[in-house]
């Protein structure tokens, strides 16, 4: 029994006691929410003359220029192929590098390595974990061309300092907003900012398509060239043309690129969730509040910061355990919420710990903020389908690990 504890305390089930939930009703860190709105939007579209390539596609692009405050969008893929053709159209190449975080998806680097450009990885803010504005600066060279910041867990690193700081030394500003549809800064809305921003519509993301992806900017020209890229470089436009269309059915191959198009049964299920933001975002910052609440006064933990102004859209609920203050481990308090059947995840491995960056000459001990937060975090259950009862199941798991454990 750890210190502080007795033997009338609420035994975790690690160490004997009744797990707080059964395996039947177990609980995992996300989970989709579909209801019988989206099944009916896919369907339709499974009866319609378009799988792909068809009118949806045009119809979410608008959605989300409704959504992010941007003028233009290009639905693809997925959120690692937003990522990719924003570095192709940012005219990012061999010998350039741009700046992002360690404490993300490995997508959010890779892009500038499907380029040829190299990561350059910048250690996060104690408070928010999210990149650093002045570890940015300290990391500019002559060869900097982009900063990549992340929306990490849906709130955001100091958006209005990075603008300012690209705006200054000619850098372009690519958010990977991939946690972050609907959250805004000082009210505006995630999109409206950067040059692009990208969008991920993954299983577990807010709004999800099961894949999916998007770039959205305000420059015309990128547009054009998110277009060209994400579908084989080709283009059916006569403007763009090398040569004189000989009929109806020509088309250009202009730029190497590769087939990064979304289907209209994505796109269909995509704009149906997006019906539901608001619901979503609502219900799941009433967890995050009630986490906070139940949270806060535990001496073991310590909670991610969201800077004023921010209205979050939150992806991901992670909490830092104090490795002075409990007698275990993260791993060990891992498994113990297993044991509870509540299963949580660990978001993220700082990419240049991963073994083809390591391959590449990174080190570890290059961010160690990062590698800090890396060791402490854990990522709890967050999803708008979770109930009340889910929720204070969470919180009774973690608050009887925390005092059992206690240092």
């Amino acid at each position: 029994m750890g210190k502080g504890t007795n033997e009338h305390a609420d035994r975790p089930a690690a160490a004997g006691g009744t797990p707080v939930r059964t395996p039947e009703r177990a609980l995992h860190y996300s989970r989709q929410d579909i209801n019988e709105k989206d099944i009916a939007a896919v369907t339709e579209v499974l009866r319609s003359d378009f799988l792909t390539t068809g009118p949806k596609i045009r119809e979410l692009e608008d959605r989300l220029c409704q959504v992010s405050g941007a003028k233009y969008a290009v639905a693809c893929a997925n959120g690692t192929a937003a990522l990719h053709i924003a570095c192709m159209a940012a005219g990012l190449e061999s010998g350039d590098e741009g700046i992002t975080t360690p404490i993300t998806f490995a997508a959010s680097a890779n892009c500038l390595r499907f380029v040829g450009a190299r990561p350059v990885f910048a250690d996060i803010d104690d408070r928010t974990w999210n990149i650093d504005v002045d570890a940015i600066e300290q990391n500019l060279r002559s060869s900097t061309r982009a900063v990549i910041p992340v929306d990490f867990t849906g709130t955001t690193a100091d958006l209005t300092a990075i603008r300012q700081l690209a705006d200054r030394h000619g850098l372009m500003m690519i958010e990977d907003g991939a946690h972050s549809i609907g959250t805004t800064v000082d009210g505006r809305p995630v999109g409206s900012i950067a040059d692009m921003t990208t969008f991920s519509f993954h299983a577990v993301k807010t709004i999800t398509g099961g894949e999916g992806g998007a770039v959205v900017t305000n420059d015309e020209a990128l547009y054009r060239k998110l277009l060209l890229y994400r579908t084989h470089g080709i283009t059916r436009d006569p403007s763009l043309m090398k040569g004189e269309p000989d009929g109806p059915w020509y088309y250009e191959m202009l730029e190497l690129s590769t087939n990064y198009r979304l289907t209209d049964i994505q796109a269909a299920l995509i704009l149906s969730q997006l019906d539901r933001l608001e619901e979503f975002k609502s219900r799941k910052l009433a967890i995050v509040h009630r986490y906070n609440e139940a949270f806060a006064g535990i001496p073991q933990l310590t909670l991610q910061k969201v800077r004023d102004g921010v209205s979050e859209t939150r992806h991901l609920y992670i909490l830092r355990l104090d490795p002075e203050k409990l007698t275990i481990g993260r791993r060990e308090f891992f498994d113990a919420m297993t044991a509870e059947n509540i299963h949580c995840n660990v978001h993220y491995i700082p990419v240049y710990c991963m073994p083809y960056y390591q391959a590449l000459g990174y080190e570890r001990g290059l961010c160690p903020r990062a590698e800090k937060l890396y060791d402490e975090m854990i990522t709890i259950p967050l999803y708008a389908g979770m109930t009340d009862g889910d929720v204070e199941d969470v919180i009774r798991a973690v608050t009887r690990i925390c005092r059992y454990y206690a240092a």
